[in-house]
């Protein structure tokens, strides 16, 4: 098997992962998993898909991450291996979806409007 590549976004943050054949190594931007990401929280949260199909030691993932904050990372990250690894097996779909790895979340922030302070919130209103 050859070089798998995989997008995944969420909120501002965009994850293209590239999977090859390994020892479980996960580098991201040229960082180890528990340097780049320090909460054990967001390490699980990237694992997830692996864990779930227990092909956590089979593969080696380089990631680009760029973008957002590192929850919104962490989930564009997860949603990227998920849709690699469905890239190497497509059986395994079903059972990703199930977990609600494969769903891309599409919200984001909403932009503010002009005339007021926030994109919802209004200025005081005086009659007189």
């Amino acid at each position: 098997m050859e070089q798998i590549n995989a997008i995944g976004r969420r909120k501002a943050a965009v994850a293209r992962v590239y999977v090859t054949p390994g020892t479980g190594n996960i580098t991201i931007n040229k960082r180890a998993l528990d340097v780049y990401f320090p909460s054990s929280i967001l390490q699980y949260i990237v694992k997830q898909p692996l864990n779930t199909l227990q092909v956590a030691g089979n593969y080696d993932i380089k990631v680009n991450l760029r973008g957002g904050g590192y929850k919104g990372q962490a989930e564009a990250l997860r949603l990227a291996i998920a849709r690699a690894l469905v890239k190497i097996n497509p059986e395994d779909k079903s059972a990703l979806r199930a977990e609600g790895f494969m769903t891309r979340d599409a919200r984001s922030v909403e932009r503010k409007k002009p005339g007021q302070p926030k994109a919802r919130k209004r200025f005081q209103f005086s009659k007189r």
